[in-house]
């Protein structure tokens, strides 16, 4: 299992001189065959996003979907290189890094290409400016690389996240890295219809409270199924509680569980050395439950507490 460093920008993400990807940070990452590393990126590795500036999040590959494509690709009508960018203000728009070529309008040819893209939704971690672009850089194993995909170490990024004294965490995406190599693998996808309203009714129900924490702003708050609804397909009307999103993905990897007899919070061995965690142990939850959840959350418990 490896660890990448890839760069999101969005609109603005230099593309090789093709029309850009779809990225969505926080759920997948898309990249096709003209990118150096392409093909060596696998589920199991850690896939660190960045926009050049500083650090957005850290995650786990659950899968990667791959497929064939013909797309159009845009090189210097002088040298036929890709390395080229738009000019903000000159004139011409576009200037070759490789002949110093300006022009205004790039060749164009179109290339049948293999196209990737990662599924990382499980374990993500926001950590928007926990690590900035010169520590990134430093971290690869190559530090001068220009490539959208660099390899570096886990280990090494791992501890100077560690190192930054933030209230984030490294847990997830270690345990994420445990459960695949183990095997597992996400067997079932569903677009999750009515995910909204969903959460906007849990929002008025209890308010911008963690059931597992206390108060959080909206923002930080997930409306987090009590089972798998991969599975089951539907909102349960008490198949919901609202939770902090990282508290939300240990819960859903089974290291945050609730006692059905106490309506206590139990958190596994692998988050004792995490105070942030760890001190949660025994907590009770923070909101009023009905029955429909206290059968939910003892299914829950049952699966990863007694099997």
């Amino acid at each position: 299992m490896g660890a990448w460093l890839a760069l999101a920008l969005g609109e603005d993400r230099q593309h090789g001189g093709n029309e850009g990807y779809d990225d969505e940070p926080s759920r997948h990452y898309s990249w096709d065959s003209t990118v150096p590393n392409h093909s060596r990126l696998a589920a199991g590795d850690v896939l660190a996003l960045w926009d050049a500036k500083t650090l957005l999040g850290v995650s786990v590959i659950e899968d990667i979907i791959v497929s064939e494509t013909v797309k159009p690709v845009y090189s210097c009508p002088i040298c036929r290189k890709a390395d080229f960018y738009p000019r903000k203000r000159e004139h011409p728009a576009y200037v070759c890094r490789k002949c110093g070529a300006t022009f205004d309008e790039p060749a164009k040819r179109n290339k049948q290409v293999t196209t990737y893209r990662s599924s990382h939704a499980m374990s993500w971690v926001d950590m928007t400016g926990v690590l900035s672009a010169q520590e990134l850089r430093a971290l690869c194993d190559s530090p001068k690389s220009q490539l959208s995909l660099r390899s570096l170490r886990w280990e090494k990024l791992r501890a100077a996240i560690t190192g930054a004294n933030t209230a984030t965490t490294v847990g997830i995406a270690d345990a994420a890295r445990a459960a695949i190599a183990g095997g597992h693998r996400p067997a079932i996808v569903r677009v999750r219809v009515g995910q909204a309203a969903f959460r906007r009714r849990l929002l008025n129900d209890m308010g911008e409270i963690c059931a597992f924490t206390g108060p959080a702003p909206a923002a930080a708050l997930d409306a987090a199924h009590l089972y798998s609804y991969a599975i089951n397909g539907k909102h349960d009307e008490h198949g919901g509680l609202l939770m902090r999103r990282d508290i939300h993905r240990l819960f859903d990897l089974g290291h945050i569980t609730v006692n059905p007899e106490s309506l206590t919070l139990d958190i596994s061995e692998q988050l004792h050395p995490y105070p942030l965690y760890s001190a949660l142990q025994g907590a009770a939850l923070t909101v009023p439950i009905l029955k429909g959840h206290r059968n939910w959350l003892q299914a829950h418990w049952h699966l990863h507490r007694t099997t």
